[in-house]
């Protein structure tokens, strides 16, 4: 193959995916503009995981927009190099943040962790809930909550002491060299100390270079429904969720 038309291919390649393909070559070295490329990527997705979400900012933001009380929890890890390193304080709540959840029952809890990336949730997490409460008009919704050092699991805590049937929460992902601000969404019907992530259903790479806030919000209650309509979530409702599919289209169909 001609130089010229590897190029041409590897042009192309490149112009439908931000993955590193097709890098050039210098003898058998990488090009310097791409290694320096490699490192300012490797470097926004350090920096991702050390970043200290503005929770004050993000719950006034979120209070605007969902119109609902906000409320400020914090996990039991007291600080991020804590966090990074004891991922289990991370998946429950501190003494105060527990002792201030309010009674239920709710239909849904919605929670907003930092996670891994407190930019993925300050960027993200307000325009998707903006999308997505619409779409839950009748629901009993508890009171958001914005969790610092929070990881996956704290929302069984939460979800479990709210008296909630379904979390959800929006959390920062593991950033990655293209990606240092996805968001993922983790919904888990009646939340409580001890499921799996087999129990859960994920939405992931939330943004608007990836699953858009649109996109995301409209699969997001799609689960919402099914989970309801279920009794489950994880991989049950997965493997169920054909037959979900052919009632709404069979009740559509009918009407």
């Amino acid at each position: 193959m001609s130089e010229a038309l590897q190029a041409s291919l590897a042009a192309r390649l490149r112009a439908l995916t931000p993955a590193r393909v097709g890098l050039g070559r210098t003898g058998v070295s990488q090009q310097t503009r791409d290694l320096l490329d490699f490192q300012r990527a490797h470097a926004l997705a350090r920096d991702a995981v050390h970043a200290q979400m503005n929770t004050g900012a993000l719950a006034a933001q979120l209070a605007s927009i969902t119109g609902r009380a906000v409320q400020r929890l914090h996990s039991a890890a007291a600080d991020r190099a804590t966090y990074l390193q004891r991922p289990d304080l991370g998946r429950r709540l501190d003494e105060s943040s527990r002792a201030s959840l309010p009674c239920g029952p709710w239909d849904l809890v919605l929670i907003v962790a930092d996670g891994l990336s407190a930019i993925a949730v300050e960027r993200h997490a307000p325009p998707l809930l903006e999308q997505l409460l619409p779409l839950l008009e009748g629901w009993r919704i508890a009171p958001v909550a914005v969790v610092e050092q929070g990881r996956v699991a704290i929302g069984d805590e939460i979800g479990a002491a709210l008296g909630a049937q379904l979390s959800v929460v929006l959390i920062g992902e593991r950033p990655g060299l293209s990606s240092p601000d996805s968001l993922g969404a983790y919904i888990t019907w009646e939340p409580r100390s001890g499921r799996t992530d087999a129990e859960r259903n994920c939405i992931s790479n939330i943004r608007p270079e990836g699953l858009n806030y649109e996109q995301a919000a409209a699969q997001l209650g799609y689960y919402l429904r099914g989970a309801r309509s279920l009794g489950l979530t994880g991989i049950g409702l997965k493997e169920e969720f054909h037959l979900l599919q052919d009632c709404e289209a069979k009740a559509t169909q009918g009407s």
